[in-house]
């Protein structure tokens, strides 16, 4: 994928290098115990702090991170990367600018204007709107705060544990959670969670497959217009994306981890179901066609 000169987004949030935030909370909101409180006292004092501090906010709900330290949780160091994560990050940043144009131009033909959501950078572990989560989780998206976030080695464990690799195949997983901040936006995604909600697990579990499956294909509708505006796609770009398509759907992870798959669980779609619905998008260019709520679920 060429991107050379182009524009990175300013809709950045780095947070590599800070704390998730949150820490040990204590007290009636966070229900660590007597037994706890009085471990991390003894911890400060053997660290040179004033144990009576963690005493007295006993019931504050105080952040031990930052009685314990004596720093604020959310304060941290200025994060140095490796050159070849500066690379992910600049690619990353370029990627979501791309989606900003893109999707600016096709809400404009829906009468609507688009807001762009903002990339997080984040290592390790973070705390979103929508609650804390580790690296081991993936890409996600947050409505809560509209936010997309990443850890950038999630790329180096895609190639290493998947096979997947290649500059589309990241910026499809880009563009496939930039895809479910489109949903939020046209009131798809909030209608979607509200059902939820109100069904059995295995129930919700298919809502959740026509949420993943239509984020696949926005993603493709994004590619399609990426490439219609900006000529950015080279051989074996399109290879790339269905491919990280293929070896993420939820039958291709549960037999490569458990040997059987159990399709009561399925979240995200089949391999098949998942190379179809980008494939349809990237073909068509038209986000109308992506309607999987419209299709039978045996028919994804």
């Amino acid at each position: 994928m060429n991107l050379e000169g182009r524009r990175e987004s300013s809709n950045i949030d780095d947070r590599r290098g800070r704390s998730a935030g949150g820490g040990f909370r204590f007290g009636p909101k966070g229900g660590l115990g007597i037994g706890a409180v009085i471990i991390i006292a003894l911890i400060t004092y053997f660290m040179g702090g004033d144990p009576t501090t963690v005493l007295s906010a006993m019931g504050d709900g105080a952040d031990v991170t930052s009685i314990v330290t004596g720093q604020d949780a959310e304060e941290g160091t200025q994060y140095v990367a490796s050159p070849e994560e500066a690379e992910l990050e600049h690619f990353a940043k370029q990627v979501l600018a791309s989606t900003e144009d893109v999707w600016t131009a096709e809400f404009r033909k829906m009468g609507k204007t688009y807001e762009a959501p903002t990339l997080v950078f984040f290592k390790g572990s973070v705390q979103s709107g929508c609650g804390g989560a580790t690296s081991s989780s993936g890409p996600f998206y947050c409505s809560a705060d509209q936010c997309v976030y990443i850890d950038l080695s999630f790329f180096s464990d895609m190639k290493r544990t998947l096979g997947a690799d290649g500059d589309f195949a990241y910026a499809y997983v880009i563009a496939h959670e930039v895809g479910h901040h489109v949903q939020y936006l046209l009131g798809i995604l909030g209608s979607a969670h509200e059902k939820m909600s109100q069904l059995s697990q295995s129930e919700a579990n298919k809502i959740s497959v026509k949420l993943e499956l239509q984020a696949d294909n926005f993603a493709g509708v994004w590619a399609h217009h990426e490439n219609k505006m900006f000529g950015s796609l080279e051989d074996g770009d399109l290879e790339e994306a269905l491919g990280t398509a293929s070896v993420i759907g939820d039958d291709y992870i549960q037999k490569k981890a458990q040997g059987y798959t159990v399709p009561e669980s399925f979240n995200h779609g089949t391999s098949k179901q998942r190379m179809k619905w980008f494939k349809r998008g990237f073909n068509s260019g038209d986000i109308n066609q992506g309607n999987t709520f419209a299709v039978n679920y045996n028919e994804l």
